[in-house]
């Protein structure tokens, strides 16, 4: 039992940089596994930083100074911070508070026609089934309900924790920006001698994770504004609100767009009922969803990850269960950090195959 153990110690670790760099990445997990909580602004203030580095970048190129760059991003991105919360923020609330009051009305239809299915299919439904199914149903609503009002007296008890946080990310956001080769340099001065391996496997999925960034930000834009058009020609209700859900869906691969089908049906299905129109809609949402699979997301990450959908779903069900929405969006660059680092692991390899597949494979990742 030993000597197997000292065989793979000795094949994975005789490396000194191994060493070094399991020992980073095992600090670098517990320190945000048990610190998760109080680092949440700095997390977020990174994905935002991340979203804005390449436009200062390109405003380097032209002789722009990294501090003047810096500044004129961070006023524009506040800018369109603003103009979603006092645009569309109030769109958004307004249909909540009109879907809310327009729920009574969609249950006891849906129960009327629940109903009525023992009398047109007498075979596969009783009226027992029916009952205990809308019991089960009312259940599931009161829990809801219970739910989202505590969540609701829990944020207003929070409020002034959000408002430091308000301040906070916009701050770190931009001394990020700002003083970026600083703090690089500043972070390197704590990493031992030989970490060049560390250094390489963070190069590259540093990368990543900022091309992911960017890409999942214009996704989500151009797959929000495309539903939001579709849904409003069509003149479907809570367009704005659908379409939004629609856009955030995109963070979950794979499960986000049928989860977000659900909601998308049923309102088209109390609207207009079982016609034309219904079939008309869901193809049109079949049709966004498979240009965003198929055109969008190749387009956009073609060259950011390159993973075999099992790894996809398991990143995301591993990391989603430890950091929750954070720990969903992260999931596929995270991803793409272990296999960076599964692929620079100084070993003696005994071919195993490698997790990185064609990109027709990825087509579905988003």
């Amino acid at each position: 039992m030993i000597e197997p153990l000292r065989e793979w110690y000795q094949r994975n670790f005789s490396d000194p940089q191994a060493v070094i760099l399991a020992l980073l990445l095992i600090a670098a997990f517990m320190l945000i596994w048990l610190l998760g909580d109080i680092l949440a602004p700095v997390l977020v203030a990174l994905v935002f930083a991340y979203l804005l580095d390449g436009i200062v970048t390109a405003m380097e190129r032209y002789h722009i100074p990294r501090p003047l760059a810096a500044t004129i991003v961070m006023l524009a991105f506040i800018f369109f911070c603003l103009l979603l919360l006092f645009g569309v923020l109030p769109l958004l609330s307004q249909q909540v508070t009109s879907l809310i009051r327009e729920l009574p009305n969609m249950i006891a239809k849906g129960q009327d026609q629940l109903m009525r299915l023992p009398e047109l299919y007498p075979a596969i439904f009783t009226t027992e089934q029916i009952n205990e199914l809308i019991g089960s149903v009312r259940s599931q609503l009161g829990r809801f309900g219970q739910n989202f009002l505590s969540f609701s007296i829990a944020s207003a008890l929070n409020l002034f924790v959000l408002s430091i946080y308000v301040v906070l990310v916009p701050l770190i956001v931009f001394f990020t920006l700002k003083d970026k080769q600083v703090l690089i340099e500043w972070a390197r001065t704590f990493m031992p001698n030989k970490s060049q391996l560390a250094e390489k496997v963070w190069s590259e999925a540093d990368g990543k994770i900022a091309n992911y960034i960017r890409g999942k930000f214009i996704e989500i834009m151009i797959v929000w504004l495309v539903s939001y058009v579709t849904f409003a020609l069509m003149e479907l209700n809570y367009a704005v609100l659908l379409s939004f859900l629609v856009g955030i869906s995109v963070i979950i691969p794979f499960v986000g767009a049928v989860v977000v089908t659900l909601p998308i049906a049923l309102i088209a299905y109390f609207q207009w009922g079982f016609s034309a129109k219904l079939g008309y809609l869901l193809a049109a949402y079949q049709v966004i969803q498979i240009l965003d699979g198929n055109v969008l997301v190749p387009l956009l990450f073609s060259e950011v990850v390159d993973l075999h959908p099992l790894a996809i779903i398991v990143s995301v069900l591993f990391f989603g269960g430890l950091w929750g929405i954070l720990g969903v969006f992260f999931a596929i660059p995270l991803a793409a950090l272990i296999q960076a680092v599964l692929n620079s692991w100084p070993q003696h390899r005994t071919g195993a195959p490698d997790l990185v597949v064609s990109g027709e494979q990825i087509d579905q990742a988003s």
